[in-house]
């Protein structure tokens, strides 16, 4: 059967734009007997440009044993074969799984573009395999790790002390929480890690942003090289300057590797003063009540009043979704406006001895299989509903724009699609009264994008754990001027979000907690700006594209 997009798709396998190759080669690439591994090599355009490399430095063609590839796939490791004869190389191109290959320390590199399968499709013993690669060397990936994380670190151990590695893999190394290990395992593994990251996509035909991992000598190391460059193409230029960023340790996000050098020097310095605290240091944060099936459970109260629930049958709660959190405040006055409108307002949960009404709704779920579902089936009775804290503050959990929070002032409790804020004694009134409109600031935003966690689809989604480390303004900040200032904007700012118009209402915010509080220089804080809006349009660019993609293959 020919290769196809769709196969080389399903296996993860996607050719490398020449420019990259190029670079990595001749980096990776540094004396005429060096010894050069492919894994995975496909049709071998890193070992094509390692030869050239290599002849160029002896003035000859590679001897044999220099040069050598592993590929899964039959048809392109003969392809492979046939392209390096062709280009007069003697190279060893094998054909099999890469993780049945026992690591021998014998090559001064390997480089490669690994296969990117992720979690939903990489299984059975290829999966275990990988995983057990990794955790022989002390990583331990978890079910959701992709296949390109167990293949960097089995890449590694065919190193030579002192050897380099040059990969190309997905951005989502920088991000998500499966990475982590990896991450940790790099920085001890090796003594210097440079990343090149891209604003551009570099492969057309995959909607996953890639970074370049350029690994070598023997560590550990404490920090990273970072190198920004628009596209691929831009390798090619000369003179390009990298800079030097220390990740946290234990392998937490590197998220912030994506911001520029000025913005990154600018989120530091605010992060390390002292008028900046995390949401964490307010209160703590909270999950919202699972119910098990909100569609039963979560009632508007017309809905409530035609099956005849009583009010002890009934609590009122923030609806389900975060759309009527984006202006900072839930009142009474909101939450019966949209009752009014249909919106979920109120959880069926009886008491103890639930009315006639209740009962027979009780019974009417039993019939259609409500009290199957797993939340459901393990509580006693399965209609209670254990309800969550009542909170202060509740805090968007999923969004396409930004993280925001809002005071919650009709004291309702608050469903798993929002997380709540029970804010300590001594700050809960202040709370309460600045810290949803101060958060409408850059810093705040842009602290979101870094430590929570983006979609496929373009989301952002902030973890309880996460959101502890939000960035926000210290209490002694809103107790001054800031905060007389931000309660005197609290109309406008209110008009503004009611509009739509968050990019005005977090500049007027931005000028009073950031500008004025700080003390900020207004080109710093625009940088701030910068960074986050740079962020949000990867996210929405990757949903656009990936919904996109969706349709095409619906």
């Amino acid at each position: 059967m020919a290769d196809s997009p769709a196969l080389r798709k399903a296996r993860g396998a996607f050719f490398t734009p020449p420019a990259l190759s190029r670079y990595v080669a001749e980096w990776a690439v540094r004396g005429s007997d060096d010894s050069v591994l492919e894994p995975s090599c496909g049709e071998s355009a890193f070992l094509l440009a390692a030869g050239e490399r290599l002849a160029a430095l002896r003035g000859s063609p590679p001897r044999t044993g220099q040069l050598a590839g592993v590929e899964l796939h039959v048809a392109s490791a003969q392809r492979s074969r046939d392209l390096l004869a062709e280009a007069g190389f003697s190279a060893s191109v094998t054909t099999g799984d890469f993780f049945h290959y026992p690591p021998r320390a014998c090559y001064d590199a390997v480089i490669g573009n690994p296969p990117y399968v992720r979690y939903q499709d990489f299984a059975g013993v290829a999966r275990t395999v990988s995983r057990e690669a990794a955790l022989a060397q002390g990583v331990r990936l978890t079910g959701l790790a992709s296949s390109w994380a167990a293949f960097a670190v089995h890449a590694s151990l065919f190193l030579r002390p002192g050897g380099r590695l040059g990969l190309v893999l997905p951005a989502e190394l920088l991000s998500v929480n499966y990475a982590a290990e990896v991450r940790a395992f790099l920085m001890r593994r090796f003594a210097r890690v440079r990343l090149v990251l891209f604003k551009e996509r570099v492969f057309p035909e995959v909607q996953e942003e890639v970074v370049l991992l350029l690994a070598e000598g023997e560590g550990p190391t404490d920090h990273c090289e970072l190198l920004q460059l628009t596209n691929a193409a831009a390798l090619e230029e000369l003179g390009h300057l990298s800079y030097s960023w220390s990740p946290p340790v234990g392998g937490g996000k590197w998220t912030p590797a994506l911001l520029s050098t000025e913005a990154l020097e600018v989120y530091r310095k605010v992060e390390g003063g002292e008028r900046f605290s995390r949401l964490g240091d307010w209160g703590r944060i909270t999950l919202g009540t699972v119910t098990g099936n909100n569609r039963f459970f979560a009632l508007p109260p017309a809905r409530a009043a035609e099956l005849g629930l009583e009010s002890g049958d009934l609590v009122p709660i923030s609806p389900p979704g975060s759309r009527h959190l984006r202006t900072g405040t839930l009142s009474l006055g909101m939450w019966r406006r949209l009752a009014g409108l249909g919106q979920r307002t109120v959880l069926f949960r009886p008491g103890v001895r639930p009315s006639p009404g209740a009962r027979a709704y009780i019974a009417a779920g039993e019939a259609t299989g409500v009290h199957e579902t797993y939340k459901c089936r393990v509580r006693d009775p399965w209609w209670r509903v254990p309800l969550s804290p009542g909170a202060d503050l509740l805090l968007t959990y999923m969004n396409a724009d930004a993280v925001q929070l809002a005071t919650n002032r009709a004291g309702l409790y608050h469903l798993n699609s929002v997380h709540g804020v029970v804010l300590d004694r001594p700050n809960r009134q202040l709370g309460r009264d600045l810290l949803a409109l101060s958060s409408l600031n850059s810093m705040t935003l842009l602290g979101a994008e870094l430590v929570g966690r983006a979609y496929g689809g373009g989301l952002l989604k902030l973890e309880p754990r996460e959101a502890d480390l939000l960035p926000v303004p210290e209490p002694g900040l809103l107790r001054g001027a800031p905060g007389r200032r931000l309660r005197h904007l609290r109309p406008t700012l209110t008009r503004l979000l009611r509009s739509g118009r968050l990019e005005d209402a977090v500049n007027l915010v931005d000028q009073v907690v950031l500008v004025e509080g700080l003390a900020m220089a207004t080109d710093d804080v625009a940088q701030l700006a910068a960074a986050r809006r740079t962020l949000v349009a990867r996210r929405a660019t990757r949903g656009r594209a990936i919904n996109r993609l969706g349709k095409r293959n619906g």
